[in-house]
């Protein structure tokens, strides 16, 4: 090797590699569209493989983690189990945010089921609660929480937690009150909702730009940790209908 050439060496390397570099096509991604039909026979090595992971998840799944004598069911503009999981909203993010709150709200499209009389199992809650949505608070003022109603009350009602109370006509919010006393304008007040509603899902986008708080605390967590509570203190799964959200005339 000439001294010329090993002198510059590291040089037509280095453009070598840029040459490369600039002609080498990227690599193409090929995919395709599958049906997944009963037409489909199973694949027995796969069943084989997972059969234990999923003998594990149903037993887990059988835990017993509460007891409702009378049963939750949903309607509006409110209901037991709205209340329930609200409450559990409410209790359990105050406690994980270490903040008060003034109120939860949740979707009624996102309720997927119902509680039934007796044993309230793990599955059950999973059947309620299947999205993996996150608890997070926003900080509203008064004509901003009173923006968010106003749609509530457009879709006949969300469930709402202990603290706040409304009441709806002509499907518009009538009368909003907080601990008994009527929403100030000016007054700032702490909402948890889900993230999918807080970043503006089933049309709320009021609530889009609205800072959010997060600490990665799922909903459905929040509502198996309220029912063990309950069950540790004694108490059955069953809340009442009080009077949270009525129909004006």
């Amino acid at each position: 090797m000439n001294v010329i050439f090993k002198k510059h060496l590291p040089f037509l390397l280095f453009v070598s590699l840029i040459f490369v570099s600039c002609t080498t096509k990227p690599p193409q991604v090929i995919y395709s569209n599958y049906n997944i039909t009963r037409l489909i026979k199973p694949d027995s090595n796969a069943i084989n493989l997972l059969a234990p992971y999923h003998a594990k998840l149903n037993d887990n799944l059988k835990e017993v983690i509460g007891f409702s004598a009378y049963g939750l069911n949903t309607k509006k503009p409110e209901s037991a189990l709205g209340n329930f999981m609200t409450d559990a909203m409410k209790t359990m993010a105050e406690k994980k945010f270490n903040k008060k709150i003034t109120a939860a709200f949740i979707n009624s499209g996102g309720i997927r089921s119902y509680i039934p009389k007796g044993e309230i199992t793990l599955e059950k809650i999973y059947e309620l609660m299947p999205f993996d949505n996150l608890i997070v608070l926003q900080q509203l003022n008064g004509i901003q929480l009173k923006e968010f109603l106003n749609h509530v009350c457009d879709k006949g009602g969300w469930p709402v937690s202990e603290g706040l109370t409304y009441s709806i006509k002509d499907r518009k919010l009538n009368e909003v009150l907080v601990e008994g006393i009527l929403v100030s304008d000016t007054a700032n007040y702490i909402i948890a909702n889900s993230d999918y509603v807080a970043n503006g899902g089933d049309n709320t986008v009021m609530l889009k730009k609205i800072p959010k708080e997060n600490v990665n605390y799922l909903l459905r967590d929040a509502l198996i940790d309220y029912a063990k509570m309950l069950t540790a203190s004694g108490k059955t799964i069953d809340i009442k209908i009080n009077n949270r959200i009525t129909n004006a005339k």
